[in-house]
């Protein structure tokens, strides 16, 4: 049986590299909305953040994924998050 490659990406808060399941990608699509993408799969813009409550927070108030995704993040995607995180 093929072993599966250990896919890793770099969170733009932190520059840490972490595996892929241990980031949130957030996306700006092409119709300028930005979503979270769970799957992995949406067509867009992605940026990456560590599933951290510090780590978003952190890019919250440094508007980070504003200038990685050359758009502005509503709060309410920076809340859920926060939400994910807490389950």
């Amino acid at each position: 049986m093929k072993e599966k490659k250990l896919v890793l990406r770099t969170c733009v808060c932190s520059k840490e590299v972490c595996e892929k399941k241990d980031l949130f990608r957030i996306v700006r699509t092409p119709e300028k909305e930005v979503i979270i993408d769970l799957k992995g799969k949406a067509n867009g813009r992605g940026a990456y953040l560590k599933k951290d409550k510090d780590i978003i927070i952190k890019a919250m108030n440094s508007k980070i994924l504003d200038k990685k995704l050359e758009v502005e993040v509503p709060a309410s995607i920076y809340e859920e998050l926060l939400r994910l995180i807490h389950g």
